[in-house]
């Protein structure tokens, strides 16, 4: 195995973000398509994965599965070229602190790829909601045990409520971008498919265990929940809440959640991650 030192990791994330930039609009809004669906195929399995796994093994270990399987989304959207606007949240701005592309093109970028990324998450939302999400008998739909968990994590999901509930879910999701760009430098640390896969592993499963907040995650797990709740029968209605699934709305989605995740996740990139290791390893990087 290869592996790269800091300086030259992020001397190549500068050149990497100007190439993501110098995009055209419409392959950044396909590329972003991709991601989206790519994250929310991990979503997907970890929403399966992790049904009645607290039960038998406790809350904890639920968890640490529901981490363990998540990581397959950024997995592939690193080996295989797609963007996703958390991770492009590190590198357009280190391509702009290299004096390679201008903070107009920074903003271009995340704004097509953001709109990517939510089509994508929302079409593989709908595919999981007809598919193994719900029971179909005839011209009825009744929500699985994996539907009945993808309701109950998008409930969770919009929760936060008030200044202070919108300040946690403000603060997990710059942990959460923190996490998840180190996991994109590690896999740029190494040259190989193994070392790539297991240094993005770690980080993606250590912010999903924790119990982070995700915006592209959550234009999955959130709409997921959203297009299942209809199929709840009323035992399952009473195991979510009622109180719980009427403030589960595609309004709340986005003023209990997304936009405050989003805000979080963009301070995780820009500030924790790209301009820290832009300030600490300029010199390295120039010389």
């Amino acid at each position: 195995m290869v592996f790269h030192p800091p300086a030259t990791i992020i001397s190549k994330v500068g050149d990497a973000g100007k190439g993501k930039c110098a995009l055209p609009a419409w392959n950044m809004l396909l590329r972003g398509f991709m991601a989206g669906a790519y994250i929310a195929m991990g979503a997907a399995l970890a929403t399966v994965c992790v049904t009645g796994t607290a039960a038998f093994l406790g809350a904890g270990v639920a968890k640490l599965v529901l981490g363990s399987v998540f990581p397959v989304g950024l997995i592939i959207i690193v080996l295989t070229g797609a963007e996703l606007f958390t991770g492009d949240a590190m590198f357009a701005p280190m391509a702009a602190f290299k004096h390679k592309v201008s903070w107009a093109a920074v903003m271009n970028l995340w704004v097509w790829v953001y709109v990517g990324n939510l089509i994508g998450s929302l079409v593989f939302a709908y595919l999981m909601s007809v598919g193994p999400l719900v029971s179909i008998t005839g011209s009825t739909a009744t929500a699985t045990a994996f539907g009945l968990t993808a309701v109950k994590i998008a409930a969770g999901k919009v929760g936060y409520a008030g200044g202070l509930g919108l300040w946690s879910a403000f603060c997990k999701a710059i942990c959460c971008n923190w996490l998840v760009n180190l996991a994109i430098l590690l896999g740029i640390c190494a040259d190989d498919a193994i070392g790539k896969i297991v240094g993005i592993w770690f980080p993606i499963m250590a912010f999903v265990a924790s119990g982070f907040e995700h915006c592209v995650a959550n234009m999955y797990f959130i709409p997921a929940g959203l297009l299942t709740k209809a199929a709840l029968t009323a035992e399952q209605v009473d195991v979510v809440g009622a109180a719980k699934l009427a403030n589960l709305t595609w309004v709340t989605m986005w003023t209990n959640n997304i936009i405050v995740v989003t805000l979080g996740n963009i301070v995780g990139g820009l500030i924790f991650v790209a301009l820290i290791y832009w300030v600490s390893f300029k010199k390295d990087i120039q010389a």
